[in-house]
C-alpha cells in the first residue's frame, strides 16, 4: 500500500525531479557534494564516539553560538528601523563580504594547505587535497542553490518547487543557504581544537554577522514583515551557524586528510556565496564604489585579526 504524500511534499518532489531532468549538471553537483559530506561525516562519527573530537566539538558549538548571538544582536535595531539607506546597506554587505573572503583565505585555505602538506609531505599533493575540498564545497552550494526553493530581495524566487512555498519560507531558505557555510567554516576551523585557526575565523564571522543580521532584518521589514517577525526570522537564521558548526567539526575530525579537505570545502562554499550572492547584491543599485571600499575594509580588518589572534 502506497503512503500518500502531503501535497506540498509531492509538489516539491515532482518539481525537483523535473528540475533534475532539465538540469542534470546541477543534479550531479548536488549529488556529489552531498555524497562527499555524508562520507566524511560517516567516517568521522566513529571516531567522535570515542571522545577524541570532544574538545573540537565543544569549541565549535561555542563558536557557532557566537555567530548566532551576533546575528540576533544585529537584527535588533530593525525593531525601530524600517529601512536603511541603500548605500549604507550595500557598504555593510560589502564589509561582510570582505571579511568572509579574507577568512576563507587566511583562516581556512592557508591552514588547510599547511596541514595537507604536513600530512602528504608534498606541496603539490597537499594543494590538490585542498582544491578537491574547495570543488566539493562549490558543488554542494551549486546543487543546494538549484534545488532549494528560496528568494532573494533583488533576484526573485528560484529553486525547484518555489511555486509551492510561501514568501516567508522562501526568505528563510535563502538566509539558511547563506548562513550554513559560515557555520561549517567555524566547525571545521575548531575540528582539531586549534584556537590559532578557530578564534580569528569565529571572530571575523561574528563581526560580519552583526551588519548582516541588520541587513536581513531590514530587508524582511521592507518585504512587508512586521518588525517583531522580521527580527525573529533574522535571528532564527543564526541557528544555522551552531548547527553548521557541529556538522563542520564532524566532517573534519576523522581521517587525517579530512581536516584540510574540510577546510577547503568550507572555503569553497563561503567564496561561492560571496561571489554568487553578496557581491552581486551590493552592485545592483549603482553603489559599486562604496561596496568595494567596504569589502576592502572588511578584508583588511580580517587580515589584522588573523595576524593578532592567530
Amino acid at each position: 500500500m502506497e503512503i500518500a504524500r502531503p501535497p506540498a511534499a509531492a509538489h516539491w518532489t515532482d518539481s525537483a525531479r523535473a528540475h533534475a531532468q532539465a538540469h542534470p549538471g546541477y543534479a550531479l553537483a548536488l549529488g556529489l557534494g552531498l555524497a562527499a559530506v555524508l562520507l566524511l561525516l560517516a567516517q568521522s562519527l566513529v571516531l567522535m564516539a570515542t571522545g577524541r573530537a570532544a574538545e573540537g566539538l565543544r569549541y565549535a558549538l561555542y563558536g557557532g553560538a557566537a555567530g548566532f548571538a551576533a546575528t540576533a544582536l544585529g537584527a535588533l535595531p530593525a525593531l525601530v528601523l524600517r529601512s536603511l539607506p541603500q548605500k549604507m546597506e550595500d557598504s555593510l554587505l560589502g564589509f561582510a563580504a570582505g571579511m568572509m573572503l579574507a577568512a576563507s583565505a587566511f583562516s581556512l585555505l592557508l591552514p588547510g594547505l599547511a596541514a595537507a602538506e604536513g600530512i602528504t609531505g608534498h606541496k603539490a599533493l597537499g594543494a590538490a587535497v585542498v582544491v578537491a575540498g574547495m570543488a566539493l564545497g562549490v558543488l554542494l552550494m551549486l546543487g543546494l542553490d538549484a534545488f532549494t526553493p528560496h528568494e532573494h530581495e533583488h533576484g526573485g524566487p528560484c529553486g525547484a518547487g518555489h511555486e509551492g512555498c510561501g514568501r516567508v519560507w522562501l526568505f528563510v531558505f535563502a538566509i539558511a543557504l547563506h548562513n550554513l557555510p559560515e557555520g561549517m567554516a567555524i566547525g571545521v576551523s575548531f575540528a582539531q581544537g586549534d584556537m590559532a585557526v578557530g578564534l580569528p575565523l569565529t571572530t571575523a564571522i561574528a563581526l560580519q554577522d552583526i551588519p548582516e543580521g541588520l541587513a536581513v532584518a531590514v530587508s524582511l521589514r521592507a518585504a512587508g514583515f512586521a518588525p517583531r517577525h522580521a527580527v525573529l526570522v533574522a535571528a532564527a537564521s543564526g541557528l544555522l551557524e551552531p548547527l553548521g558548526a557541529l556538522l563542520g567539526a564532524g566532517l573534519s575530525s576523522g581521517l587525517a586528510l579530512a581536516y584540510p579537505a574540510g577546510l577547503g570545502l568550507a572555503a569553497g562554499a563561503m567564496i561561492f556565496v560571496v561571489s554568487h550572492e553578496v557581491i552581486p547584491q551590493t552592485h545592483r543599485n549603482g553603489h559599486q564604489t562604496v561596496a568595494t571600499l567596504g569589502l576592502m575594509i572588511g578584508f583588511a580588518l580580517m587580515m589584522v585579526l588573523d595576524t593578532t589572534l592567530g
